[in-house]
């Protein structure tokens, strides 16, 4: 998962820590510290177990009530008292979380991270994180929590250990659980008290949820009560995909190329030969360019349509939503393949292009390579016919 948009955390490089929103904090994987593999969780087991580390289990309190965030606030600095007392004000705002934000290296990967108040901070999270208390309590214990993604594809196991830190400040911390968060371009969750310990920021960002309101009239709201050079972001908003993507229902619920809103062959013969072109590259999450030595299932999809010249948001999950949904059986050439794997959170986590002929070209997982594979049904959820407008618009800032 990204962040909503490479805007909001612009990369700040020197020698210290630097407290703005992009804290550059190097984050090391290290697999020599022994610990234990073990694990717990309801049958996914996706959380490093706590009690060879002594954590508190009555540190976190229980999950009350669900809260779905719409804005995402980032400044460079702590955001004043008045300041978030006067979003909290907002017409329409209901719930208002203040977080740490910074980017981070995260086993060598320059990823978003968190520093939470876990007792309330859970709310805001996909159901299956949000109810796990050993997920919780292992934040609170000291734990980094980051992505399934980042962990399963990424290759980084359970109960490993990192050294967190810049120049001036590290500490050892465990990787504590898998657990998608929701929020894009944020793949590492730590406590407040973590998140001190390492230089991160302190309550520079704000998360603000806002039921049935205009988001956009939302962050001109907020951007009248926040100080100068503050930012909003929209949080990423999710139609059903099974309708048009202007809200009509296409002839037999598919596109039409009569209509005008989908990729012409040549468009589709390009992408097809730019993804065939890196087959042999090795998978790197988080990579998108030769330069990185790689590519990841998303990082693919976005390199081989912006040689088509179609602009693509960067993750898969977004990616999902940037054309008609289908069923396999109307698949065509050119369609993305789109797969739920992730156990933690309720949206796509894995996608390919179609070839044709139950093919599909994809950047499997870490240790793998970019390769031709047969289609697989396990957690599939549906082929996407992209519509290069809609591309283009949810790419937006990212």
């Amino acid at each position: 998962m990204r962040w909503p948009s490479r805007r909001m955390l612009p990369t700040v490089i020197g020698v210290t820590l630097v407290t703005t929103v992009v804290a550059d904090v190097a984050v090391v994987v290290v697999r020599d510290h022994g610990g234990t593999a073990a694990e717990q969780g309801a049958g996914e087991r996706l959380v490093a177990a706590a009690e060879s580390t002594g954590y508190s289990t009555s540190a976190v309190s229980p999950l009350r009530k669900a809260v779905v965030p719409h804005v995402l606030v980032a400044s460079g600095q702590t955001l004043p008292a008045q300041s978030i007392d006067a979003v909290r004000h907002v017409k329409g705002v209901k719930a208002v979380e203040v977080v740490d934000a910074a980017r981070a290296l995260v086993a060598g990967k320059r990823v978003g991270v968190m520093g939470v108040e876990p007792s309330t901070f859970r709310a805001f999270t996909p159901e299956a994180s949000a109810k796990s208390d050993a997920l919780w309590h292992n934040i609170s214990g000291g734990d980094v929590a980051i992505s399934f993604t980042m962990g399963k594809d990424g290759g980084i196991p359970l109960a490993s250990w990192t050294q967190v830190g810049g120049t001036e400040h590290k500490s050892p911390v465990r990787v504590g659980a898998y657990a998608t968060m929701g929020i894009g371009q944020v793949d590492a969750v730590v406590s407040h008290t973590t998140a001190r310990a390492i230089g991160m920021p302190s309550g520079n960002a704000l998360l603000v949820s806002a039921p049935h309101t205009n988001v956009t009239k939302l962050r001109k709201a907020l951007a009248a009560v926040l100080p100068h050079g503050t930012k909003t972001a929209a949080l990423e908003s999710r139609y059903d995909g099974t309708t048009a993507p202007g809200g009509t229902t296409a002839p037999g619920g598919a596109p039409s190329s009569a209509t005008g809103k989908v990729m012409t062959a040549p468009e589709v013969q390009t992408a097809i030969r730019a993804a065939e072109s890196k087959i042999g590259m090795p998978y790197v999450w988080g990579g998108e360019s030769d330069g990185e030595g790689g590519y990841d299932c998303s990082g693919l999809v976005q390199y081989a349509f912006a040689r088509a010249g179609i602009r693509m948001p960067r993750t898969a999950d977004i990616q999902a939503f940037t054309g008609w949904r289908l069923p396999f059986s109307q698949a065509q050439p050119g369609d993305l393949l789109t797969w739920k794997n992730d156990p933690t959170f309720n949206g796509v986590s894995h996608i390919a292009i179609y070839l044709g002929n139950n093919k599909m070209v994809v950047a499997p997982h870490t240790g793998t390579d970019v390769q031709v594979q047969t289609v697989y049904f396990s957690n599939f959820w549906g082929a996407i016919r992209v519509n290069p407008q809609l591309a283009a618009r949810k790419a937006g800032g990212g």
